[in-house]
């Protein structure tokens, strides 16, 4: 650890990367997904999801092996911390993970530049040069996503605010007209997904020279202005999208064709000037994120490719073409990418083993042993929910008849 504590600056563009890789895609999908369960229970599970995500956060980033090994990323601190076990769940987790981030900002931003722009040309087309441009960007590590974030992030909180300032003159209050604990379940995954940004932890770390106090607070800086913006904008969306609507500009309909909630509010609102700033800030935010997401995967590779991972290029063919190809060939999965990446690969690797490094460190019957019971309890439960649906055991889709009713009154 250096001598001096890094300055104040430091941390705070610092905790932009934070902010930067929690607001990609989930920020976007988090609206549609979460919104057939209703605004009072979106509200509720978006505050107490973000809590719990970001304490799994600094449990990971206090474990002293990170700062004995500076160049160590997770899959080798969960082999140490957890044994064998624990590196593969680790390794297998991240792999979801990153491969479904990356394809879920890429579908993302195409689904944006075609939906919303109506661009003429295939959505796969859309995909492939956005590709360009923002794998140009994930290139550069770390310094550059620092110095980096600080440009995007300032310029996505300007087209936030223009966008949220935009909306409100049509907030109707359609969301906070009912509530369906039932749908709620089913979107636990998107939950967790839209709090991720666990893996740019070992990064933060050293970015910070492993100083504990400058690492939470860049923590909980970071998470708490992504949760700010993330809350801001589930609330204009629930009270400005109608659930079902006869023209098909609505959450429900939104949610079926696998859409950010960009694309039905540009329809809704139908001016210029907010299809631009909704367009701009959907890209500026997936472009961060997808930057943040990409280096800790350059990283993640390294760290377990052994000889491989010591050459460059093969790292980078190795990050990034599979995503290309996945979502080259399926540009309608966005939403559906971002469930299998919170159910399985989030919920897995930052819920249930930050769970167990709590059980495994707190002595019988202590605090922190109880915690880390009922953290593994919820993310199971969360794993669990993804598979179910995934494997057709259950089908939870939103209820239109009890939302048509609601909507009437």
């Amino acid at each position: 650890m250096s001598n001096g504590s890094p300055s104040t600056g430091k941390v705070v563009t610092t905790s932009l990367i934070v902010t930067g890789n929690m607001l990609g895609a989930g920020i976007l999908a988090l609206p549609i997904d979460l919104g057939p369960a209703g605004l009072l229970t979106s509200v509720l599970g978006l505050l107490g999801v973000w809590a719990l995500m970001t304490c799994n956060a600094l449990i990971i980033a206090r474990q002293p092996f990170l700062a004995q090994n500076r160049d160590a990323d997770l899959p080798t601190f969960f082999e140490v911390v957890l044994g064998p076990v624990g590196k593969w769940v680790s390794v297998a987790a991240n792999l979801v993970i990153f491969y479904g981030l990356l394809t879920a900002y890429l579908a993302g931003a195409a689904s944006v530049l075609v939906g919303s722009l109506g661009l003429a040309v295939p959505g796969w087309a859309a995909l492939v040069g956005y590709f360009c441009i923002a794998t140009l960007f994930a290139s550069f590590g770390d310094v550059v996503l620092r110095k980096g974030a600080t440009v995007f992030m300032t310029v996505m909180w300007l087209l936030f605010a223009a966008m949220v300032v935009m909306v409100v003159p049509h907030f109707e209050g359609h969301g906070a007209r009912g509530v369906d604990l039932v749908f709620f379940t089913s979107a636990l995954p998107i939950l967790v997904v839209a709090f991720n940004f666990h893996n740019v932890i070992p990064t933060v770390c050293r970015v910070l020279d492993h100083d504990r106090r400058s690492i939470t607070r860049a923590i909980w800086l970071g998470s708490s202005l992504g949760m700010v913006m993330t809350f801001i904008w589930t609330l204009a969306v629930l009270m400005t999208l109608p659930m079902e609507s006869a023209n098909s500009v609505d959450i429900i309909s939104a949610f079926s064709h696998n859409e950010p909630a960009t694309v039905p509010l540009g329809r809704l609102i139908a001016t210029r000037v907010f299809l631009d700033v909704s367009v701009a800030f959907a890209v500026v935010a997936m472009t961060t994120a997808y930057m943040a997401t990409g280096v800790a995967m350059l990283s993640f590779l390294r760290d377990v490719g052994g000889r491989l991972g010591k050459n460059r290029l093969v790292v980078w063919l190795v990050a990034f073409v599979p995503p290309l190809v996945v979502g080259a060939l399926y540009p309608d999965i966005f939403i559906d990418a971002l469930n299998v990446v919170g159910g399985l690969g989030v919920g897995s690797l930052f819920g249930i083993l930050p769970g167990l490094l709590l059980i495994r460190q707190g002595a019988p019957g202590s605090r922190r042993r109880l915690a880390g019971w009922g953290i593994v309890c919820f993310f199971s439960v969360v794993l669990l929910v993804e598979l179910a649906q995934m494997t057709g055991l259950v089908h939870i889709t939103p209820d239109i008849e009890y939302w048509n009713a609601r909507q009437g009154q």
